[in-house]
Parts: structure tokens; sequence; C-alpha cells
């Protein structure tokens, strides 16, 4: 059993470092599983198999890649989506940026540092993965979530990882996530588990998402209703 463990925990759960957790050696082979150092092989396997059996797997990509800032950025969003592919159900929502989104979030488009719960609780996300966001950022994020959601955290981290995710990948590169994409083929390939998405209540709840979207998608821009008034024809200065 890990040190750490699946929320919801309280209001303030203690931070993994004030469990005496911390993120391996880099270059030491090994990644970080539950609070424990287990080697990297054995953590990306448990990383594939939590994102392919949890209900409503999610990617929430940041700003790291998000935006297209250089090559490599871009090179990273697009084996992300690759990523996605290879999880049966997987839903991917962005955190384009960090600042409070008040007074209500969307919280089928996007997520946010400052209230991720409300993302989390509303899609009934039961396995993540944080992929490029600011490490300060993703610290509060994972901890919100662990406080106030029973959803199983992952961070694929650029740098050196982070401790309050249930599982974290560090020194994550574009060698690194083929890994994890060939590591989902090689899993679903064995065979050993249905992927939830495939299982009687996934196909239900997809069904269910599918409708709920279809009934409150946004009308397109030919059917959209807009704020003509006395703007169409601009003010008059002279009126009363």
């Amino acid at each position: 059993m890990g040190k750490l463990k699946v929320g919801p925990i309280s209001i303030l759960p203690p931070s993994a470092t004030m469990q005496g957790i911390f993120q391996p050696e880099k270059g030491s082979g090994m990644q970080l599983v539950e609070g424990e150092h287990v080697p990297e092989d054995e953590a990306i396997e448990h990383w594939a198999i939590q994102m392919l059996t949890r209900k409503n797997p999610t990617l929430f990509p940041g700003p790291l890649i998000v935006w297209g800032w250089t090559e490599e950025t871009c090179h990273k969003a697009e084996l992300s989506l690759a990523l996605v592919k290879e999880i049966p159900g997987c839903n991917i929502i962005t955190m384009p940026d960090y600042r409070p989104i008040y007074p209500k979030i969307d919280p089928e488009a996007v997520i946010n540092p400052c209230h991720p719960n409300l993302t989390i609780q509303h899609n009934k996300i039961e396995v993540c993965a944080l992929i490029g966001i600011h490490c300060h950022f993703a610290n509060i994020t994972l901890k919100m979530i662990r406080a106030n959601t029973n959803c199983y955290t992952t961070a694929l981290c650029q740098y050196d990882g982070h401790e309050d995710a249930l599982l974290s990948i560090r020194d994550i590169d574009g060698p690194k996530i083929e890994k994890l994409i060939a590591t989902l083929k090689r899993v679903k390939k064995k065979g050993n588990f249905t992927p939830w998405a495939f299982t009687p209540e996934g196909k239900e709840e997809l069904e269910r998402i599918a409708e709920f979207k279809r009934k409150n998608a946004a009308p397109s821009k030919e059917e959209a209703t807009l704020f003509m008034a006395d703007l169409e024809q601009g003010l008059d200065e002279n009126a009363e």
C-alpha cells in the first residue's frame, strides 16, 4: 500500500513532502507511484492501467503545450493527441492559463488551478493526467483535487515531477511520451482487462455525455442570435 491515498482527504490535506515523500533523483531510473519509488517501466505500466480502467479518463494540457511556443512544444502537443487516441473514451480539457475564472467556470471547456475540483466533479473524472503545466500551479491543482475528489491524479512533468500526484513521471520529453504510447498499446494487446470505455458502465456513461453535449451544443454562427438593437446602426449623439 502506497504512502499517498486517493481522496477526498480533507479541506486542508497535508502536503506529500510533509509525509516524507520526495521525487526520485534525476537519472535514477525510478519514478514516483503513490509515494513510493518504483522502476520507470513499472511506473509507466501502472499509469497506463489506471488511465485505461478508471472512469472518465481525462488529459489536462496546460499552457506549456496548449500554445505553440516552440517546435518542441508543437511536437509534444501532437504526441499528446496521439496519446489520447490510445485511451478509449479519453477526454481533453485544457488549462489555457492560470487566472481565476469568475463568476462561473465552464467545467466542460477548461480547468483552473484555483478551483480544479469543480471541473473534476462536474465531469465525474476519476483519473487524469496533467501535462504542460508550470510546476507551482500543478502542485496547487494536485493538492486541491486530492483534497476534494476521488480522482486518481497523474503528472507528466518536464522537470522534477510532483509529489502530490498519485503517480508522477518526471523528465517528460518526446521520446518518453512515445514510450507511454507504446506501453498503452502493449497493455491493451495483452487483454488482461477491459478498458473502462468498453464496459457496460463506460458505454452508458459515454452515451449520456454525448447526448448531453448534443442537447447543449452552442448554436452555429448562422443560427446564433446576435445582439443588434440600437448598436446595429450606431448611437445617435444628438438623441436625448
